[in-house]
């Protein structure tokens, strides 16, 4: 199946000639993973070395705030694990994982989230984010925002400041960033849910 109902939106600051490229390695897997969803893979973007470079690019161009505005980024498991930490370096800041439940040994804090098919949290050591510290939340996809507000919630919740969000993927018509209040937020396409 095509991705011809991929919108490029802020995936277009790499030029037209990449954005094209870029979108052209996510896949549609229809019914996966129910016969209702069509799954959106951007995995074949990252095992191709330019696709991977322009995704790269593209999430620092098109980041919600300004660099200085930031002093962390903070990745969502598991997905939000593959560009996070080199996103982060690439801008010379630290990376924190945000995990799901019970795959930290330390002290954590935890905020659950709703799940268009079930409950869920999301966890983060307890002395991963400094008192102050503003955190730039990534992950690759925003559908309800569930799992992006509940990462707001637990930097919050450390001390931290949420300056915004950045997403490689954006489902239309879930008011996902809604959710997110006034934050900041980015995406690099959108696509129906």
């Amino acid at each position: 199946m095509t991705s011809s109902d991929i919108s490029i939106d802020q995936l277009g600051l790499v030029g037209s000639e990449d954005a094209e490229y870029l979108l052209s390695l996510i896949r549609t897997i229809p019914g996966f993973p129910n016969e209702n969803v069509l799954f959106r893979d951007f995995m074949p973007a990252l095992a191709d070395p330019r696709g991977l470079g322009i995704l790269l690019k593209a999430l620092q161009l098109a980041l919600p705030v300004q660099q200085q505005d930031f002093d962390s980024v903070a990745g969502l498991e598991a997905r939000g694990f593959l560009f996070g930490p080199a996103l982060a370096a690439s801008l010379g800041k630290g990376f924190i994982a945000m995990r799901k439940t019970g795959k930290l040994p330390p002290e954590t804090i935890s905020e659950e989230y709703t799940l268009e098919y079930g409950q869920e949290s999301v966890e983060v050591e307890t002395n991963a984010i400094s008192s102050g510290e503003r955190v730039l939340i990534v992950d690759d996809l925003i559908a309800t925002g569930g799992s992006a507000s509940a990462a707001a919630h637990l930097v919050e919740k450390c001390g931290g400041t949420v300056a915004g969000f950045s997403f490689v993927m954006e489902l239309e018509g879930l008011d996902g960033r809604a959710s997110l209040g006034t934050y900041p937020a980015s995406a690099l396409v959108t696509m129906p849910a």
